[in-house]
């Protein structure tokens, strides 16, 4: 220690001899007469002048004379203030340099100069970062005390204070600083520099390496201190793992280029690993169990990166920055197009709006007696093939039920069962009138018409009339920060959505009905599926285990001890939208109790989002048989991928998520399979001017 704090002794020994010369080199030139150069025109002039006269002090009026002096004397005191702080910070420096082998967990926090001579450098083992000094540190070894490491003869590198004091710093705003200082600068233009550097660099997180061998344990964590000094934050967790996906792709550059690739191919894994584990989580608690282990395993993975590629800290460091810039600005992007997607997918076109108007319209304007449908002692059969379709869309009903028919061998054996709101009632009984099915049986209900279906009985309607629900629908602004806008859809508000889950009291006398919603469309004869025996089980359904984002730890809250103590977050999910129901089994098992004591135990929405499909995993869980893939193909609604042929090969498709093909927002390429089942020539379709 008695090393550094002597040649810091030497250090401001010389700068204080050079401030002493240029104190007295005026003095000794111009007669004890300290010379500045006045901004007036007559002191310019007489400097620009060649002759010997231009230092002449008798061609100047004594006033300016004065302020001459006042000037220069002003100036070399702020010139002895800055270098004065900077060989006390220099020397602080040094001290600090020589603890850090003993003090792993030491850090250096600027303090902010109360006056332009009192610049401090305060060391405290917090945990925070030392990255603020580098540029001071810089700036005094390239100017003020280069002279001062000559004569020691043991030039300090950069590089080298660099490795000693970075640390790897994160807070809660990600904020960390790098600062360039120039020695130029007096003392209150380098506060306003350290401000300025500071944020121009705030919320961009930097990985800093430290010499000598540090464990993968201390690395982990300093990572895991630092996010909880933050702890009021609920994603202290999330900017860790964020951090690390960051660092991750810059090292995966280097690793291609260099040839390593069974480092890139560990570190992809790790990737894949904790990005599954991320998700689509907005805070800590939607974040699975085994989360910190996946951490721990990845800083494991990066800390072997960085021993082994530590002449590339610089270059990483950069890429890190210009990464983590770049990504948070495409994630604001993502949210706000994902923002405008799900108000264009809630906008209904005006040809969609102007159909139910004019089929109302015509149906209270036709003779009563011809308002029954044929074929109604079908209904009750349970012999027969039964759909049952929920929609408050006149055309997208219409193209279920039109698909379905055409592609039937034996058509007089399908009866379709439409419920629809009150608003539509009219229009989509006036719409099958219009355009009779032959010999298949329909018929269309009114929800409103079932009056065992109250508060009083089903909890989701319970909840969903409450107050709370409706204020957070309905309440003005957009969602809230890390929302997802789509679990403020109004159709979460619609019974309709819910009603799949009563379908034993809807048809009391059927044992078998297979349900479709009505963004379906059916390429084949379904007739197969009543002959499936589903093994005791309620619901047959195709599986959707090929994407990690459909398993359980998806949809379901595992950080709540109910959900983690009855189901695995690994098992496969499935899919609504084509589901063969086995009333009977349903009965038998009480499902209806099943759900809605699920359904009460979600009230403050802390096991699931609201939606009916978190809703279908826990109350037919192991109840669930699986059907064949070929039977069911979904992301038509959201996929632009998907793969033509599987397309064709599909008994049904299904139009899930928000660019449905009646929408303009619509896949162009997919609408072709639904408007060919629309008649265009229609009267009611042609006067509300809808094309394909």
């Amino acid at each position: 220690m008695a090393a550094p704090v002597a040649r810091g002794r030497r250090c401001r020994g010389a700068v204080l001899l050079l401030l002493l010369a240029s104190v007295l080199a005026p003095l000794a030139l111009y007669g004890r007469s300290p010379v500045s150069l006045p901004d007036s025109t007559v002191a310019r002039g007489a400097f620009d002048r060649e002759d010997g006269s231009n230092l002449v002090w008798q061609h100047m009026a004594a006033s300016e004379v004065s302020l001459a002096k006042d000037l220069t004397i002003e100036r070399l005191g702020e010139h002895k203030n800055r270098v004065l702080s900077a060989a006390d910070d220099w020397q602080a420096v040094e001290v600090a340099k020589s603890h850090s082998s003993e003090r792993t967990d030491t850090s250096v926090r600027w303090k902010e100069p109360v006056s332009r001579d009192a610049d401090e450098v305060v060391a405290e083992g917090n945990g925070s970062s030392q990255s603020r000094q580098d540029g001071l540190i810089k700036e005094v070894v390239s100017t003020d005390s280069k002279g001062a490491e000559e004569e020691d003869g043991q030039g300090i590198k950069v590089k080298e204070l660099q490795d000693t004091n970075e640390v790897e710093h994160k807070d809660g705003s990600g904020a960390a600083a790098e600062n360039n200082i120039s020695g130029t600068h007096t003392s209150g233009n380098l506060t306003s520099s350290l401000r300025k550097e500071d944020e121009t660099t705030r919320a961009t997180p930097r990985e800093e390496t430290s010499t000598g061998e540090v464990s993968i344990n201390a690395d982990l964590s300093t990572s895991l201190s630092s996010a909880a000094q933050s702890a009021t934050s609920p994603d202290a967790t999330i900017r860790i793992i964020k951090d690390q996906l960051t660092r991750a792709k810059t090292y995966l550059g280097f690793l291609a280029s260099r040839g390593n690739h069974g480092s890139a191919k560990e570190l992809r894994a790790r990737m894949k690993d904790i990005q599954r584990a991320l998700g689509d989580a907005t805070n800590d608690g939607m974040l699975p169990q085994n989360v910190h282990s996946r951490i721990k395993a990845m800083e494991q993975t990066l800390g072997k990166l960085k021993r082994t590629h530590d002449s590339c800290s610089g270059a990483v460091s950069r890429l890190r920055t210009a990464i983590y810039s770049t990504e948070e600005r495409v994630q604001s992007h993502k949210k706000d197009a994902n923002y405008l997607a799900q108000i264009a997918a809630k906008s209904l076109p005006k040809g969609l709006h102007c159909i139910p108007l004019r089929l109302t319209n015509e149906y209270y304007s036709t003779n009563s007696n011809n308002k029954d449908f044929p074929n109604m002692e079908k209904l009750e059969d349970p012999k027969l093939h039964h759909y049952a379709i929920f929609s408050d869309n006149v055309l997208a009903a219409a193209v279920v039920v039109n698909s379905t028919l055409v592609h039937a061998k034996k058509p007089a054996n399908h009866v379709f069962h439409i419920v629809t709101d009150r608003l539509n009632y009219a229009a989509m009984k006036m719409w099958f009138l219009a355009n009779p099915l032959g010999k298949a049986a329909i018929q269309v209900q009114n929800i409103e018409e079932f009056t065992w279906l109250n508060s009083s009985y089903s909890p989701v309607l319970k909840q969903l009339e409450s107050s709370s629900i409706i204020d957070y629908y309905f309440r003005s602004g957009k969602a809230r920060p890390g929302e997802n806008p789509k679990y403020r859809n109004p159709k979460y508000l619609s019974i309709l959505n819910h009603l799949r889950f009563y379908l034993p009291e809807i048809f009391s006398k059927l044992n078998k009905v297979l349900f479709l919603d009505d963004d379906t469309v059916v390429q084949q004869d379904l007739s197969a599926l009543w002959s499936i025996d589903l093994k005791g089980k309620v619901n047959g359904a195709v599986e959707t285990c090929g994407e990690t984002f459909h398993r359980f730890d998806k949809y379901l809250n595992f950080s709540n001890p109910l959900i983690a103590s009855n189901f695995n977050p690994h098992s496969c999910g499935w899919a609504y939208g084509m589901n063969m129901f086995d009333l009977s089994e349903w009965r038998k098992q009480n499902i209806t109790d099943v759900y809605h004591t699920w359904q009460n135990l979600n009230e403050d929405r802390l096991l699931w989002k609201l939606g009916t499909l978190p809703a279908g995993l826990v109350t037919f869980w192991n109840r669930t048989f699986p059907l064949d893939r070929s039977w069911h193909l979904l992301g038509l609604g959201y996929n632009p991928n998907v793969n033509e042929k599987d397309i064709r090969q599909a008994s049904v498709i299904h139009y899930n998520g928000n660019l449905k093909p009646w929408l303009e927002i619509g896949l162009s390429k997919y609408r072709k399979y639904w408007s060919r089942h629309v008649n265009y020539d229609q009267v009611f379709v042609r006067e509300c001017n809808i094309n394909p």
